[in-house]
């Protein structure tokens, strides 16, 4: 037990000071190449991830005993993880107008949101509400510590292979929605799309099946596209700040149109599904993503977006 434990202290040593090495020669090397940058953030990212999976292991642990892991499990680690990337990464999430209290007064909902990098588990860090799961690929559930973390404090892992598995699971979290007002997460995309421009992969249909099976508010969360942050495809990691909204703008003939009582003008407006069926989720999805893909190529086109243009090159 010691050796191990001493080894894993030399590990993370030796990989604290590579992390730090990399960072210096980026800041202080005059025409140092930007992987550097890419490669000490990364480290940074990833070092991060590990100590906020290990605290919200035992967090979890603990409140589980109190019954409060659904309530405070995930939104405890996720702050942490914002807080500790504030400093480690230089990466901040602006939600925009009333974003902030749409997301911690609508409850339960489905929030689905757009899925661009790895970083987007930093979104996640500062737009997290209480009461709130995420849904997670079933082999997430075998990493030592993320695992550990996600099962102990709810996490619906989903089972990609298996869609009678996968149905289950979504039926369960339905369950909870209903008995425990617990809301979930999904990136509706499925993966990521690492694009440079303003895109949307085409949308999987669980989370709105989801929130029609629960009679739940769906809540659309629009990062706007951060290549200039993070682009694994150009090896480039800045610091920035990325901006969060969620306007929807329907068209005449749309879904929404049809759904009572729904404000369409307001940052992260919920979308009801009250009186919707399953036979209505092929264009509540269609629908929602092409309002999301609307407001995704709005914020690059307002001037807004050119903070992003005009930083340096690297932070």
């Amino acid at each position: 037990m010691f050796f191990l434990l001493r080894w894993t202290v030399y590990f993370f040593s030796f990989y604290v000071f590579i992390m730090l090495s990399f960072f210096a020669l980026h800041t202080y090397l005059p025409g140092a190449p930007p992987i550097l940058g890419f490669l000490a953030r990364t480290m940074a990212a990833y070092l991060s991830l590990i100590a906020c999976a290990a605290y919200g292991t035992i967090a979890s642990a603990i409140l589980r005993l109190f019954g409060l892991h659904f309530t405070y499990g995930q939104w405890t680690t996720a702050k942490a993880f914002k807080n500790l990337c504030t400093y480690t990464l230089g990466v901040r999430f602006e939600i925009l107008d009333n974003g902030e209290q749409i997301l911690n007064s609508t409850r339960p909902a489905v929030f689905i949101v757009n899925h661009q990098t790895e970083l987007d588990v930093l979104l996640l860090g500062w737009i997290w509400p209480k009461n709130c799961s995420v849904t997670a690929k079933k082999s997430l559930r075998n990493i030592p510590f993320l695992g550990w973390f996600m099962t102990l404090s709810g996490t619906i892992f989903i089972d990609r292979v298996d869609r009678s598995a996968a149905m289950k699971a979504f039926e369960g979290a339905a369950k909870a929605m209903k008995e425990k007002r617990q809301s979930v997460v999904i990136f509706p995309e499925g993966t990521r799309s690492y694009s440079l421009e303003p895109m949307l992969l085409p949308f999987k249909k669980g989370a709105f099946h989801l929130a029609v099976q629960g009679g739940v508010d769906i809540v659309p969360v629009v990062a706007e596209n951060y290549s200039a942050v993070l682009s694994p495809k150009l090896k480039r990691f800045n610091a920035g700040t990325i901006r969060v909204k969620g306007r929807m703008r329907p068209r005449d003939d749309d879904l929404f149109n049809r759904v009572e009582g729904l404000t369409v003008e307001t940052v992260l407006d919920p979308i009801p599904t009250k009186g919707l069926t399953p036979a209505d989720v092929d264009q509540l999805t269609r629908d929602t993503r092409e309002n999301m893909l609307d407001v995704l190529t709005a914020m690059a086109q307002d001037p807004g977006s050119r903070a992003f243009r005009n930083q340096k090159k690297e932070s």
